[in-house]
């Protein structure tokens, strides 16, 4: 099944980062070498994104509790609107606050999509992602500080 909300969400979240990309072409310097934890991260971003928006049936149980779809677009749609506004607020900078909103509001989408749907495998893949995206993005930041 599609989840025609968790693809709005993931287009939203990819929105100002690929206008960021084109208008920054050093903006994503990755400063941090940590090869596992850069794979692990990757495959949770992927299988983000991929799993946010398809429920494959027996793995995604639907809605938590009665209600749980309300509380999930609310949810979602608060966690994407901070994630617009982090990204407004922050453009021009390059700091670790901006690396911890912009990291840890996408997790908790994902991580809680996840939990209220009863899609296990959007819980599993954020449960690998939100650490090492959050790690590597303040890795980054405080390694940007230094050169």
């Amino acid at each position: 099944m599609i989840n025609f909300f968790g693809l709005l969400f993931v287009a939203l979240l990819l929105l100002p980062n690929l206008l960021f990309a084109f208008t920054h072409k050093d903006g994503f310097e990755n400063l941090y070498h940590n090869k596992p934890v850069e794979i692990c991260e990757q495959i949770g971003r992927f299988g983000c994104f991929l799993f946010a928006w398809i429920e494959i049936p027996y793995l995604s149980r639907g809605e938590l509790f009665a209600g749980a779809k309300t509380v999930y677009l609310i949810t979602g749609g608060v966690l994407v609107a901070l994630y617009l506004l982090g990204w407004a607020i922050f453009w021009r900078e390059s700091s670790l606050r901006k690396a911890l909103v912009l990291s840890i509001l996408p997790s908790l989408l994902f991580l809680e999509s996840g939990i209220l749907t009863q899609n296990f495998p959007l819980i599993a893949l954020s449960l690998l992602f939100a650490p090492c995206h959050i790690l590597i993005s303040a890795k980054n930041a405080t390694a940007s500080k230094k050169t």
